[in-house]
């Protein structure tokens, strides 16, 4: 066992594989008298109240050998009935079952945690080195393990004993195990990490590697300084997942079989850009929100929500960048990239929530409504990620409009002026009238507190690119959001569209439609089409709800609708490129 060279030392053993438990065992050198520990309520970078501590169990604590009391304080806080004159030891199982990205996982095939999940926190020693030691089992002995923390003695495979220089760095470095493939680049001078869990034989792993260096590269070029030493990429595959989450000089991401590149397969599916994309959102949060972050989460509180209404600058610039950033790296071109925005366009002008719910309001609102969507979500709200990359681009192609400056000079000079820290929405007034000589308030105050419409088609005309009007497919032209199979599946209905007008509602299932005296089984919507001839006006709509058979009167679109979807292509090929060019 190494030296315990830290005041606060954690032990973290993969106690039961197959029961999905990890037991702890934590030493507090110097302990308080009746000393508070608690765990996270919430993992920074995913704006939800998670309660990791509802995983946490058979917590029992011991000083001078014996056990002592502990009280448990609130759902996610204890004290231990504990003297200040000799160390404390606690030791705890955590269940995990989960895959996502934001809390742990263990079972015989792979093991994963953020500390936010398993690693209580002292209070009062918080900015005290930590020390964790991850110990192998030899139920899986060929596994690895990969973190970004700083090793103090690990083994060949990774395990042993690492440190971090607070708590803050100790939970912001998830740990990745198991027996996946790994290999190395080095962007800028910097050594990157890149760990793949569950990929099958096909997997261009060296395609993957090219590829993330060159956003890794564009993005450090971009803001002109790496803040990190080291950098890992832990990707998960599985059946069909999609996410990532942000961390200091790390991400955890997750994706699909079908998007990882395959080895002699030359042209880029559809589902690697978007597994491209979400490494350079990733990547490009290194600097803007975990280090350029608003100022309400400096620092971060764990025990609730952080609320804070910078969401649309923190996420949506981000998700500007991501795809952007990937066309100037030469790995998309540019019809590819007009097709990405083109379905973020699309995406909000087809949320009646935009005009209900301004993007500085869905930023604070984040905490119960972006995360806990419903039937109404569509109708209620609107996403800071998607109506905060359009207010990006606004301001991107405003700037470049008036031709002082750019959204990237922007960018880099609020890096300067934060030193790569706290950040208020003022920052980014003072910044722009400082670039361009001129106020930006009531542009700030339309686009970002308002909800009215963004002028983004007229914007992008004026650099080159024409949004065509295009025929929505079926759903988007009835208002509704749904899943297809042998049925189709209401999911949420579009405030103001036909599906409402006839009373549909989520949670119905359309079995099947009658017209002209005759019945069809509907398995997609699609299928309208060929039943119903050009030029009918309604149908009706068989639709199963609570077991209960209703017949719905269903108008169907017509030609003299009006069109919420866009097409964009470029009409003036030198305009889009000084645009998309660095």
């Amino acid at each position: 066992m190494p030296t315990l060279t830290a005041s606060l030392h954690y032990h973290v053993e993969l106690h039961h594989l197959h029961a999905h438990q990890y037991r702890v065992t934590l030493r507090i050198a110097t302990p308080a008298a009746q000393q508070l520990v608690s765990l996270p309520v919430w993992i920074p970078g995913s704006y939800l109240v998670r309660e990791f501590a509802k995983n946490l169990q058979e917590l029992n604590a011991r000083q001078n050998g014996q056990p002592i009391a502990v009280q448990q304080l609130s759902k996610h806080q204890w004290q231990l009935d504990c003297s200040a004159n000799a160390p404390v030891e606690l030791s705890y199982l955590v269940n995990a079952y989960d895959t996502s990205v934001r809390t742990a996982w263990l079972d015989q095939r792979r093991g994963f945690f953020n500390g936010t999940s398993l690693l209580l926190r002292v209070h009062g020693q918080e900015a005290q080195p930590h020390q964790l030691r991850i110990s192998p089992s030899a139920q899986v002995p060929d596994w690895k393990l990969a973190t970004g923390l700083s090793a103090v003695e690990v083994d060949a495979q990774g395990f042993g004993t690492y440190t971090a220089g607070n708590y803050d760095e100790l939970v912001d470095c998830p740990v990745e195990m198991g027996n996946f493939w790994s290999s190395s680049f080095t962007a800028r001078g910097v050594p990157h990490r890149f760990v793949v869990a569950g990929a099958p034989a096909s997997f261009d792993g060296e395609r993957l590697l090219r590829d993330a260096q060159k956003v890794c590269e564009a993005e450090i070029d971009f803001w002109g300084v790496a803040p990190h030493s080291s950098y890992v990429f832990m990707l998960n595959v599985t059946h069909d997942g999609y996410g990532g989450l942000e961390h200091c000089n790390s991400t955890a991401l997750i994706c699909s079989r079908s998007d990882l590149p395959r080895q002699g397969v030359d042209k880029a599916s559809d589902g690697y850009v978007q597994l491209l994309g979400l490494i350079s959102h990733e990547y490009f949060h290194t600097w803007n929100v975990k280090r350029l972050r608003p100022a309400e989460l400096v620092p971060y509180n764990y025990d609730q929500e952080n609320y804070t209404e910078l969401l649309w600058f923190f996420e949506g610039f981000t998700s500007y960048y991501d795809d952007l950033l990937l066309r100037r790296a030469g790995l998309i071109d540019n019809a590819t990239y007009l097709k990405l925005i083109t379905k973020t366009l699309n995406q909000v002008q087809q949320t009646p929530g935009r005009k209900v719910q301004s993007v500085a309001q869905s930023s604070f609102d984040a905490w119960v409504k972006y995360y806990r969507q419903d039937e109404n979500t569509a109708n209620a709200t609107v996403s800071y990620y998607t109506k905060g990359a359009l207010v990006a681009m606004s301001l991107d192609l405003k700037l470049r409009q008036e031709g002082q400056t750019t959204l990237d000079a922007v960018m880099r000079a609020l890096w300067q002026r934060c030193q790569g820290s706290a950040m208020s929405e003022a920052d980014v007034l003072t910044v722009l009238q400082a670039l361009t000589g001129r106020s930006w308030e009531t542009e700030l105050q339309a686009w970002v507190h308002g909800t009215q419409e963004l002028p983004v088609t007229e914007l992008l005309a004026a650099h080159g690119v024409a949004a065509d009007a295009d025929q929505p497919v079926p759903a988007q032209a009835l208002g509704l959001r749904v899943q297809e199979s042998h049925s189709v599946l209401i999911k949420q209905v579009l405030r103001g569209g036909l599906a409402e007008q006839a009373g549909m509602m989520a949670g119905d299932e359309w079995y099947g439609i009658e017209i002209a005296g005759q019945g069809w089984r509907l398995g997609k919507l699609e299928e309208l089409a060929m039943y119903a001839p050009q030029g009918t006006t309604s149908i009706t709509a068989l639709v199963a709800r609570d077991r209960q058979l209703l017949r719905l009167t269903l108008p169907l679109p017509q030609a003299s609708a009006p069109l919420s979807n866009y097409k964009l292509r470029v009409q003036d090929e030198a305009a889009v490129n000084r645009w998309l060019s660095a």
